[in-house]
């Protein structure tokens, strides 16, 4: 057999190497036929396997924590939805269809919806083809696609992983994942991360090739053939215990070492990492599945409980990034023809400001009840004027500290008259690639456009990092960039003040930068700016410049 040699991003770091075990890929496309003898009774039997179906993810959604805990929960949900259910009833009852064959229908329906939308939406979509193949099985009565039982440790391949799989890995036996598709923000990417499990996706072809082994690095990204005889080997990333809990460089240059939450469940595990507090707190969970806007006090007790693990700690609240992208009923806005780039994040606020001064009054009140030291920030801010409008909405609430995100080349570029208007910034990493390279982030064949190491974002970062130090005024990370120990040391370089991640980089993260001076992250910072391509910015970081 000849040597293969692949390449993708690397989204988790290590390295591994032994026996390949295949993912399957989905389920068979259920049959239309033969048409059911009893259409009702039929199309009785949905809402019981779908309840299944969520009782599973739910448990397992128990027996998880931090960001697999918050996906499993959210894919229980789905599963649950009257909205799916009802839908593949009537097409049984009206087409007179096999109830598996109504279900696929149904959730391709929703998927096509989803993937219409574009941006966060879109991101669901694998979530929803999994559901609908974990329904289909229950119905069927056979094993659902996903990973199979390992007896030994092994490298996984798959097109794509469902979020309840990855979810779901046990460390132990999974030495690695390779995936054809995906990107550095995907549900796997961030999983894997999250378990300490190396990983590459976007791998094109990687799930035609038939080595029997192969060996993977997740820093570099790439995939080569490797000696079936050979034992099979990890080497995670290093380090992370020898973290005392202070996010400093080796010479004292303070850096934060924060978490980004969406959940209370999400805090509780921030907190039990080491986090030193919130850098991104996501409240758009107030929100998912309410028909109606959330009043003061619902939100003020949601916000309450997510934030009490940090009492006398620095919480960085963001408000609703929701709009055409993210859609919510209550908000009833028009259809868009390419909802990314329209009314979404501070832009809802302009139309409804009520909506965004009363989650500030309840963010202030959540604030007080448990005593965090908070602030408040908008996203997708595309200039100065906008930041100061939100600043002054904040302060009027009785918010002492009002920053924005740095989602938008344009914010970027103009970051010394944002960073005048507000008391901090924080760069949004994942939405400023996809803006900056106009590359979904979601799209497996655009991924490596979407890769943290790309010089163009690097070098808008580093514009952001020159205000932050001109005006002397914070700006953080709280994209998954942050959650890489060395790419978190460029970052440093390049003047961020404040790395916010998912709790398991934490201690990873603060163990990188407690090892090098904040002048080897200058060097480091310098030497990837120079360089022409992601992998040649990453190899000139680990090189020290």
């Amino acid at each position: 057999m000849s040597d293969v040699q692949l390449s993708g991003v690397g989204v988790s770091p290590g390295r591994a190497s032994g026996p390949v075990v295949k993912v399957t890929d989905s389920i068979a496309e259920p049959a239309s036929t033969p048409s059911p003898e009893d259409a009702h009774a039929e199309a009785a039997r949905i809402a019981p396997a779908a309840q299944n179906v969520a009782a599973r993810l739910e448990a397992m959604a128990e027996a998880a924590g931090g960001d697999a805990a918050t996906i499993l929960t959210t894919t229980a949900a789905m599963a649950a939805d009257p909205a799916l259910v009802s839908q593949a009833e009537q097409l049984v009852t009206a087409q007179r269809i096999p109830a598996a064959r109504a279900v696929y229908e149904a959730a391709n329906n929703f998927a096509h919806a989803l993937a219409s939308a574009g941006g966060y939406m879109a991101e669901r979509v694998r979530d929803i083809e999994d559901v609908r193949d974990r329904i289909i099985a229950e119905l069927l009565g056979i094993a659902a696609p996903g990973v199979p039982q390992l007896d030994t440790p092994s490298v996984l391949i798959a097109r794509d992983l469902a979020p309840a799989d990855t979810a779901s890995l046990d460390p132990e036996k999974v030495l690695a994942l390779v995936t054809e598709e995906g990107g550095p923000t995907s549900h796997t990417a961030i999983l894997a991360r999250s378990l300490g499990i190396p990983a590459v996706v976007a791998v094109r072809g990687v799930f035609a090739v038939e080595a029997e082994a192969l060996a993977v690095d997740g820093d570099t990204g790439t995939v080569r053939s490797a000696d079936p005889s050979a034992p099979a080997v990890a080497s995670h990333v290093a380090g992370a215990a020898e973290w005392e809990g202070e996010g400093r460089t080796a010479d004292g240059r303070e850096v934060k070492v924060l978490a980004n939450v969406g959940a209370p469940g999400d805090a509780r595990a921030a907190a039990e990492a080491g986090a030193e507090g919130v850098g991104l707190f996501r409240t758009e969970f107030c929100y998912l599945d309410a028909d109606d806007e959330p009043g003061v006090r619902q939100q003020q007790d949601a916000y309450r409980a997510v934030l009490e693990p940090f009492a006398g700690k620095p919480v960085v609240v963001r408000t609703l990034d929701a709009g055409a992208d993210k859609p919510l009923g209550f908000l009833a806005q028009e259809p868009e023809p390419n909802p990314a780039l329209g009314v979404r994040g501070i832009r809802v606020a302009f139309d409804r400001t009520g909506v965004l001064d009363r989650q500030l009054d309840a963010i202030a009140g959540a604030a007080t009840e448990s005593g965090v030291e908070v602030s408040v920030m908008a996203p997708m801010v595309a200039t100065a004027e906008e930041a100061s409008w939100f600043a002054e909405r904040v302060r009027a609430a009785g918010i002492a500290r009002a920053g924005v995100m740095i989602e938008v080349p344009a914010a970027a570029l103009t970051a010394r008259e944002v960073l005048d208007a507000v008391d901090f910034v924080s760069v949004g990493t994942n939405d400023l690639a996809q803006y900056t390279f106009a590359a979904d982030r979601q799209l497996g064949a655009v991924a490596t456009l979407n890769d943290p190491w790309q010089p163009a974002l690097l070098r808008l970062i580093a514009l952001v990092g020159e205000a932050a130090t001109a005006t002397a005024k914070p700006a953080g990370v709280c994209g998954e960039a942050a959650a890489d120990p060395l790419l978190a040391r460029v970052l440093v370089g390049l003047g961020v003040t404040s790395l916010s991640m998912n709790p398991a980089s934490v201690r990873a993260v603060g163990a990188s930068l407690a090892a090098v001076t904040s002048q080897e992250c200058a060097q480091a910072a310098q030497a990837a700016l120079a360089a022409p391509t992601a992998r040649a910015a990453r190899a000139a970081a680990a090189s020290g410049g």
